[in-house]
């Protein structure tokens, strides 16, 4: 039934509609609701605020509850903290916060001497004195945010010398960047400005030169340009423009320096470029010709005395293999360094002077390993292990060439994020790891308080899809039905890794179960499993999700009616499908940023991105059998015309989102309502894709949603 508070009086928005009809490979689909996309509309601004009014109404009794878990997210947090310090150069660079402070501040501190690669350690962090010896802000967020709304860092790099920053902000949310570069000695902006850029700009190591990139209309990366420190962007040179709308361009300084890099990409094929450091000025020289369905990476190593380039692909390799090419012939002769194993997916490689570290998974976990480098080329590969069922481990930032340590990020669903150095020197028996710092949780956390499972679901093609767990011990009995959030993602290959999070705290605190469906689509178990949940066979990724959801019915973990669901983006298409799919499953639904118009914006070529996602969801454009595929599956289209029986829905959008528009949500709230469906509607009048900027505005978006959905479990 719709969704009224006990003291409701107010009517909810009902949007016109307007006849417009959509035709395609001889199928005419009515839209009535495609007049909400003209942002410029004063009416559709109106219906939005409506819309937000709507939300708040229906969501006033909740408000108490709301500034509890936003109280308890920051009691729980340290407010007042700064990063574990990272050596480049001459410095040791870290982040601080400051309690009531909405953003980071970034600092440095000069290091004592060559030889010192220990992180200095600060007992107790005082706001009102220097975390470190001789300690310099560089840029102070909440000084630059002043006066927008929205603030958010897009680009932060550091010249070799020490001697000037490059940095680009977006105060609107549209992440469209201004770039600009300041001297470190003054605090002074110079007069080099370059509006309109994307994030991810960088120096070249001789300090002369900033390569970054613009976009296209569609917002694609698509133009690398180098500018002169000193000079105008008028006189900025184009170094690579990428015509072909699949593809996007990035920029980056490989860590031994030698090397600019410009990375091609679409979802499925890969091209690098490199500029020779020595020389910023040159040519970017081709590694590997592009080939469709070949993806590569690319890092500069030295070996035996050669400079060889190392190359993580999938040239008849489908979960990867990692080869080396001569620097100065990258397409003549390969040699094999890790050959392809299937279940092992490569991800990444760093070169350092003295080893190679990989990064792959195995088993649906993250691996980190080791490969020295010898007097005759490579030694033996050597996986770091770890105790817990359940973990995420990677490489953390190592801006260093010559650096005698590895610095790691780990975490578990049970154990905060964890910054250790790995002494891959280490004697024999020695402890290889030195712990530098765990996520401080205060109020008493306690990790043995809670306990962290995974499952297997039977799909029903019989593939086995992997479930992860984490409840509090003494609130949950494995197999008594209990209140279950079920967050999903499954697209991009890119993994749900377990990790803790202080605001899901709020929810395993008061006895709920917090699970991830690992669905097809992802990248958890190898490039089998994304491949099994795109293009044609997407609907496994909604299917899969279907089957965790009844897994847990079955199993006794929760019951329907204390079953919701979580996902966004690409996620919230999945929350959108399964909806449809299997509404009496689920007591809520989740929708965060939700892509659940999908067919209408891959229709159009001229929407934000949509000829660099046709890789992934296929053309509708111009194949009717993707047409009418995706037209089985898109929430939008799919609306039962009786949705009474829906479970509540919670749609949160940002009006200056550039990858799934505003309009989506929008248009999927109206049909929804339409048909009966209890749904709500929350749109961010100054935010992006990422939603609120501000780590406090962010806690309060967190807290309504969680506030929420604790009250459609009756927790």
């Amino acid at each position: 039934m719709p969704e009224f508070s006990a003291a409701s009086s107010t009517v909810p928005p009902v949007a016109k509609q307007v006849p417009f009809t959509r035709t395609h490979h001889g199928d005419s689909v009515e839209d009535p609701y495609e007049w909400l996309r003209d942002k410029d509309d004063p009416e559709v601004i109106a219906h939005l605020s409506a819309e937000n009014a709507y939300t708040d109404e229906q969501t006033a009794h909740l408000a108490p509850l709301r500034e509890r878990i936003f109280e308890e997210i920051r009691s729980r947090t340290q407010e007042t903290d700064l990063s574990v310090p990272m050596r480049e150069g001459g410095w040791w660079y870290y982040s601080r916060s400051f309690e009531g402070r909405q953003y980071g501040v970034q600092c440095r501190a000069p290091i004592s001497s060559d030889e010192d690669w220990t992180p200095p350690t600060i007992a107790e962090v005082d706001a009102s004195t220097p975390a470190l010896p001789g300690e310099e802000v560089l840029f102070d967020a909440n000084a630059e945010a002043e006066g927008h709304e929205f603030f958010r860092l897009g680009t932060f790099d550091v010249s070799a010398d020490g001697r000037r920053l490059l940095y680009a902000t977006d105060t609107v949310g549209d992440e469209r960047y201004t770039l600009r570069v300041r001297e470190l000695a003054t605090g002074a902006d110079l007069d080099d400005e370059v509006p309109n850029t994307s994030a991810g700009a960088v120096l070249s190591p001789d300090g002369r030169y900033a390569f970054y990139a613009t976009v296209d209309d569609a917002w694609r990366p698509d133009t690398i340009w180098r500018h002169e420190l000193g000079t105008t962007a008028a006189d900025d040179v184009v170094v690579h423009h990428e015509p072909d709308e699949r593809y996007w361009v990035g920029v980056g300084v490989m860590r031994s320096r030698g090397f600019i890099e410009i990375g091609i990409g679409s979802s499925i094929t890969s091209e690098s470029r490199l500029i020779p450091a020595s020389d910023p000025t040159a040519e970017p020289a081709l590694v590997w010709p592009r080939r469709e369905g070949v993806e590569y990476d690319v890092e500069h190593a030295i070996v035996s005395g050669e400079d060889r380039l190392l190359i993580v692909h999938n040239d008849h390799a489908e979960d990867f293999e990692l080869s080396d090419v001569a620097a100065s012939d990258p397409q003549g002769t390969r040699r094999i360094v890790l050959p392809h194993l299937p279940g092992r997916r490569l991800e990444s490689v760093d070169a350092f002077a003295s080893r190679i570290v990989v990064e792959y998974r195995r088993e649906g976990l993250t691996r980190v390993a080791v490969l020295p480098l010898t007097n005759d080329g490579y030694g033996d590969l050597r996986e770091l292990g770890f105790d817990e069922p359940i973990f995420t481990v990677g490489t953390a930032g190592n801006p260093e060439w010559t650096q005698p340590t590895v610095r790691l990020g780990y975490g578990s669903l049970v154990t905060p994020s964890t910054v250790y150095d790995w002494l891959p020197d280490a004697e024999p028996g020695a402890d290889e790891l030195r712990l530098l710092k765990r996520q401080p949780i205060l109020g008493g956390y306690d990790p043995d308080a809670y306990e962290q499972r995974r499952e297997w679901a039977t799909a029903g093609d019989g593939t086995l899809v992997p479930i992860s767990l984490v409840f509090r011990r003494d609130l949950v009995t494995p197999g008594t039905p209990a209140p279950l959030e079920l967050y999903g993602y499954g697209s991009y290959e890119h993994s749900i890794d377990p990790a803790v999070s202080i605001a899901r705290l709020s929810l395993l605190d008061r006895g709920v179960v917090f699970a991830i469906a690992h669905v097809r689509g992802g990248g958890e178990l190898g490039r089998h499993w994304y491949e099994d949940g795109k293009l044609t066979n997407k609907r496994n990724t909604f299917t899969d999700f279907v089957s965790c959801a009844e897994h847990l019915v079955d199993t006794g973990w929760t019951s329907p009616d204390r079953l919701v669901a979580e996902g966004g983006s690409a996620g919230g298409l999945l929350m959108g499908a399964v909806t449809n799919l299997a509404p009496e499953l689920f007591a809520g639904i989740l929708a965060d940023v939700p892509f659940v118009d999908a067919l209408t914006s891959i229709l159009d070529p001229d929407l934000p991105l949509t000829v660099i996602e046709w890789d992934e969801w296929g053309d509708p454009l111009h194949e009717k059998a993707v047409y009418d595929y995706m037209k089985s599956y898109t929430p939008y289209e799919n609306v039962a015309t009786d949705a009474t029986s829906y479970p509540r829905i919670l749609a949160v959008t940002s009006l200056n989102d550039t990858r799934v528009l505003y309009v989506e949500p929008a248009k999927w709230t109206a049909r929804l309502r339409a048909a009966g469906a209890p749904v709500l509607l929350k749109t961010e009048m100054s935010a992006g894709h990422g939603g609120v900027s501000g780590r406090y505005n962010a806690w309060r978006e967190r807290a309504f949603e969680l506030a929420w959905l604790l009250d459609v479990l009756a927790v």
